[in-house]
């Protein structure tokens, strides 16, 4: 069947369609448009009127989209930014109002497992030990885990995202040593008390993985980290969107994303590799009965 989820990011809003058996996703059509919900967050507790209207705009688009390309049914999701909103209800009743999309806000905990089905759902071979995961958003980073059979054992949720991060400690472009410095002690204090597990493969998903594969490769090791993060603190965010074709509002985000995944890979104990797939893939393959039952709203 052929499905559509709308992402309702910190940082973006995501389109994917996709045809699913059940078990495995056929990609058809993506879209993404940085929505900035979370920067929005910075200036107080609420989603302003006219972020709103931005926001029910790009999603009514992105509906149009998928039912252009024959979704027959588009699931909806919010992420950190609207969890953590004081009006998140309003925007998804302002979206539900204008298009008729009924989106969910989605916890911490579920933002994390269904990252977790996505990447156990898209990997191939599987591994032979437990699979680790990381999605770093644009407000929160999860990480989960577990077994492609047993799925998610452990989970956390940081209250760290490449946007927030971005925007309240690297605000110089390219960002300082001292910046940078700063933002490792506050990714550290996040993880103090977290007693993660060490899987035997890590996966990486979100945008800034998603990006840096461009910069490190498809594994993200301590080296390949530690050279493009050496590239971004040397020229600017409009230097790199362009040598490395990147959206120049994903260069801007980048270096924090990158600090994040470089503190995770280390609790992880192993290098992550780059996934093909996590939030809206996970919410696919469970709106397509493939794994223990679906939780997204759908139309």
């Amino acid at each position: 069947m052929r499905l559509g989820c709308i992402d309702i990011g910190s940082n973006t809003t995501r389109l994917l369609v996709a045809d699913c058996d059940g078990s495995r996703l056929l990609g058809v059509h993506q879209e993404r448009a940085f929505t900035g919900i979370g920067r929005e967050l910075l200036d107080g507790p609420t989603i302003g009127a006219a972020k709103i209207a931005e926001v029910v705009t790009v999603v009514s688009d992105q509906l149009a989209a998928a039912r252009t390309h024959g979704a027959g049914r588009v699931c909806g999701v919010a992420t950190a930014a609207v969890r953590t909103a004081e009006n998140g209800g309003e925007l998804l009743a302002a979206i539900q109002a204008a298009c008729g999309l009924s989106a969910q806000i989605l916890s911490a905990r579920e933002e994390a497992r269904l990252a977790f089905v996505g990447v156990a759902g898209t990997l191939d071979p599987t591994p032979a030990g437990e699979l680790g995961v990381v999605d770093v958003g644009g407000g929160s980073s999860e990480l989960a885990v577990g077994t492609v059979t047993g799925g998610v054992r452990w989970w956390t949720s940081l209250p760290l995202g490449s946007g927030t991060l971005a925007h309240t400690c690297l605000c110089s472009d390219p960002p300082t040593a001292d910046e940078l410095a700063v933002t490792r002690v506050q990714i550290s204090a996040a993880l103090a008390n977290i007693e993660a597990p060490q899987p035997a493969v890590a996966v990486a998903v979100g945008g800034s993985a998603t990006s840096l594969c461009r910069l490190a490769g498809p594994v993200l090791s301590a080296g390949a980290l530690g050279r493009a993060l050496a590239l971004m603190a040397g020229v600017r965010c409009s230097e790199i969107a362009d040598r490395f074709m990147i959206d120049p509002e994903r260069a801007r985000l980048l270096p924090a994303g990158l600090l994040i995944l470089e503190a995770v890979a280390q609790r992880f104990g192993t290098a992550l590799w780059v996934g093909h797939g996590g939030l809206r893939e996970g919410v696919l393959l469970e709106a397509a009965g493939g794994l223990t039952g679906t939780r997204a709203e759908a139309t």
